[in-house]
Formats: C-alpha cells, sequence, structure tokens
C-alpha cells in the first residue's frame, strides 16, 4: 500500500513530463500534469491523470492551476518542476527579448510556481520540490549561453531552496539530465540556425545544429524512461538525494569541466563542435 502523494507535473505534455506524470499516476498517485496543449496530455487520463491548461510565464495561469489542485484536494505533497525549453544562438545574435522569454520560462517561471505551492507545504510541515536542471548548469557549451544561464540558475535557487525549507519539512532535489533524446534537441538546433543565419556565426552555429540533429535523431541519447524514473523516487523516496545526474555524457561532463583547466576545455568543447558530421 503506498502513501498516496498529490502530484503536480509542469511541462507534462511530452517527453519526460509526460512519462514522469504516466509513471507516477500508474503507482497510484494522484497527479496533475500541466501544459498549455492539453490536448497532447488526454492520453494520459487513461492512467488517471488530470490534465491542466498552464503557461508558466502568466501569474494568472500559475494561479488557477495551483487552485484548481488547491481546490479539489486540499493539499500538494510534490511539485514537479519540468517546464522549459532551450533558445540556442551566440550571446550577440540572441535578441534580449528572446533571452528573457528563455528566463521567464525555465527560471522565473519554475520559482512562482514553487512559490505558489509553498504556503499549502508549510502549513503541512511536509512536501517536495523536484527542480529539472541539466548537466548545462554544470558546464557550459557554445551558443547554449541563455540556456546555460537558466540552467545555472536552477541550480542556485535549488540549493538555497533546500537550505530553507528544510526546518518546514520540505525537500529539494535537482535532477540534472545529461543527453536524453526528446524534441528538445532538435528545436534548440533550429532555434540556433535560425537566429544565426545572415551573422558571422552562422558557419560554425549550423555545424553545431547539424551536429545536435545527428545526435538527437541517432541511437546516441539516452532514453527519456532514465529521467522519468528519477523523478519518481526524487518524488516519492522517503529521503531524496539532493541531486539525481544521470543520462548520456552527464558523469563525464560533470567529472571533466572542474578537473580542466577552462583553455583545455574551451578547446575540447570547441573542438567536438568543428567536427564535420557525416550525412
Amino acid at each position: 500500500m503506498i502513501n498516496t502523494k498529490v502530484i503536480l507535473v509542469t511541462g507534462g505534455s511530452s517527453g519526460i513530463g509526460y512519462e514522469a506524470a504516466q509513471r507516477l499516476a500508474r503507482m497510484g498517485h494522484k497527479v496533475y500534469a500541466a501544459a498549455r496543449r492539453t490536448a497532447l496530455m488526454e492520453p494520459l487520463v487513461a492512467d488517471g491523470v488530470t490534465p491542466l491548461a498552464l503557461d508558466v510565464t502568466d501569474d494568472a495561469s500559475r494561479r488557477q492551476c495551483v487552485d484548481a489542485i488547491l481546490k479539489a484536494e486540499g493539499r500538494i505533497d510534490v511539485l514537479v518542476n519540468n517546464a522549459g525549453y532551450g533558445y540556442f544562438g551566440a550571446v550577440e545574435c540572441v535578441p534580449l527579448d528572446d533571452a528573457r522569454r528563455q528566463l521567464e520560462v525555465n527560471v522565473f517561471g519554475l520559482a512562482e510556481m514553487t512559490r505558489l505551492v509553498l504556503p499549502a507545504m508549510r502549513s503541512q510541515r511536509s512536501g517536495r520540490i523536484v527542480n529539472i536542471a541539466s548537466i548545462a548548469g554544470r558546464a557550459v557549451f557554445p551558443f547554449g549561453g541563455w540556456y546555460n544561464v537558466s540552467k545555472y540558475s536552477v541550480e542556485a535557487l535549488s540549493d538555497a531552496l533546500r537550505m530553507e525549507l528544510k526546518p518546514f519539512g520540505i525537500k529539494v532535489a535537482i535532477i540534472e539530465p545529461g543527453c536524453i533524446k526528446t524534441d528538445w534537441g532538435i528545436i534548440a538546433a533550429d532555434h540556433l540556425d535560425e537566429c544565426s543565419r545572415g551573422t558571422a556565426y552562422e558557419a560554425a552555429a549550423h555545424r553545431e545544429a547539424e551536429a545536435m540533429r545527428w545526435g538527437y535523431t541517432g541511437p546516441y541519447m539516452s532514453s527519456p524512461s532514465i529521467i522519468a524514473r528519477a523523478i519518481v523516487r526524487a518524488a516519492t523516496s522517503r529521503c531524496p538525494r539532493t541531486r539525481y545526474r544521470l543520462g548520456r555524457f552527464a558523469f563525464s561532463v560533470s567529472v571533466l569541466h572542474p578537473l580542466l583547466p577552462a583553455r583545455w576545455w574551451d578547446a575540447l568543447v570547441c573542438g567536438l563542435m568543428s567536427v564535420k558530421v557525416k550525412k
């Protein structure tokens, strides 16, 4: 007999969020999956998941989502902050409006969703926040500057929250995926090509975009199931780890980046990105 939890998963319309919501519901938990495209979450209803409309950048949408769950259930035990995307491009080329949008979704949306559930969790004297960060929050890659900024921020916010919320019985866990085979990589590659077209960075950016498409369409990335299982563990374990670092290249990047001198790391990454991908 499981201890049934009320769980909110943002970014539940595809990929990791979709599978995590499905797995948690099949375990018997009361799961709400939230995203802008609610139609994509309708198949989850068969597993017991309740789809909700949510735009994490819109204050009214955030409040309506959380209030709907509290009205129906009277509590929220776990928040999985999974909503996010990657906008790639040279720092010089990415329009500030797009950079702000990246931070609004990946950082401020996450922070505001967390703020909204905390009063209920404090009153329960228990709760769990699971933030989806990235290995890109531990190491920087060319043309990923604003995405790296967003994920480094998630790491910092999560560490602060973990210490601040401990007295209230609320635990915080961070998931740090490596390279995971989802649509994320293709979307990021398309953004990179679009942002760099006609600029001084076009040739190098196109090589990196092609490398991303090659990697994310081949058998080289880890399955989203690996991260979905980690989310389940982080959400339901009695004593979750502070960090779950897993997926292709996650361990090697996390080890090499702090060990190598900065110029060595730069040379390694830029060298890999300059390799011509065979069609």
